[in-house]
């Protein structure tokens, strides 16, 4: 890769890499305004945007990984005062995240976790706020068949941390993580590098070598850790510029970036089908003045609804089922 041919500064990407040196495979990720328009629109409180930001960063990373068809998600589930935080990412590059947590109980940890968690980095002290729980990996491909998941123990302060424990624990594939995540000019931001030995068997042709060197394992994670959170932040820099500043004597082989953009699922139409399928009884009690509000925990868009006209609707959809019945 040479340096003089880089691009002018891309965000909202995923860019896989080789060292050709030690025969690591690798992915950098940087996000700008897709980021933002997923965390900014829920007002969350800073750690808990903070935390959402890490989990959609990471997720994009891990998906990277993985040749699918259809739908990654990675979740993470404690007792804590963040109750639950997950992002999922498509084949085809729509990212999307969002948390659930105790307003009153995180005012009371934070301010026990205030102190130790002022970096933006990776190493932070933000995972304590999940409490003891469960991480997991699953991907959809629309059929029973077709859906695989990992769950391990929720082990480790930060969500690298707990990533890497997934690592180790079920994969056993050597896994180096540097993230940072914050605000720049008010706009949420992110940048993750992940570097991985291979299995000796692995076959794709980015993936790199299995038989690696102990020193050239240690070496990359340094020059990985040389890697400092406004070179992941700023606007500035170009992923591959970032990568010949940390790797250039490593020889670096990059292929085709992947764009990712925020998507949500959500429509009228499905989100009308779960209110359609709950008892008349919960419908009436979500009724505030004659209108059903429908919230999307994602894109926290709402979907209102006239209550009379809905259930009339539902009515004439149930006799024209029983017509086409009979």
């Amino acid at each position: 890769m040479e340096a003089d041919n880089l691009d002018q500064p891309d965000d909202n990407v995923i860019q896989t890499f080789q060292l050709e040196t030690s025969g690591l495979r690798g992915r950098i990720v940087r996000l700008g305004d897709t980021l933002n328009d997923i965390v900014e629109p829920h007002q969350y409180p800073r750690p808990v945007a903070h935390l959402v930001a890490e989990t959609v960063t990471l997720a994009a990373l891990l998906s990277s990984m993985l040749k699918y068809d259809g739908i990654f998600t990675l979740q993470a589930q404690g007792d804590g005062p963040v109750k639950m935080i997950v992002a999922d990412v498509t084949s085809d590059g729509q990212i999307r995240g969002c948390a659930h947590f105790d307003k009153e109980r995180l005012e009371h940890s934070w301010k026990q976790l205030e102190v130790l968690a002022r970096t933006e980095t990776s190493q932070n002290h933000f995972a304590q706020l999940l409490g003891k729980g469960y991480i997991s990996f699953t991907v959809d491909q629309g059929g029973e068949s077709d859906r695989s998941q990992g769950i391990v123990e929720l082990k480790g302060h930060s969500m690298v941390e707990c990533v890497q424990h997934y690592f180790a624990q079920s994969e056993q594939i050597g896994t180096g993580i540097k993230m940072a995540v914050g605000k720049r000019d008010d706009v949420w931001r992110s940048g993750g590098i992940m570097l991985q030995h291979m299995p000796e068997d692995e076959q794709n042709p980015e993936s790199g070598s299995g038989n690696i060197n102990e020193d050239d394992w240690r070496r990359s994670m340094i020059l990985l850790d040389s890697c400092s959170e406004d070179e992941f932040l700023t606007p500035d820099l170009h992923p591959n510029e970032l990568l010949m500043r940390l790797f250039h004597e490593e020889g670096i082989r990059v292929y085709t970036p992947r764009k990712v953009e925020k998507g949500c699922r959500c429509s009228e139409e499905k989100v009308e089908n779960v209110l359609a399928m709950m008892p008349k009884e919960d419908r009436d009690y979500m009724s505030v003045e004659g209108e059903i509000v429908m919230h999307c925990e994602f894109c926290s868009q709402d979907y209102v609804f006239d209550a009379k006209a809905f259930e009339k609707k539902l009515k004439q959809r149930q006799k024209e089922n029983e017509r086409e019945s009979v």
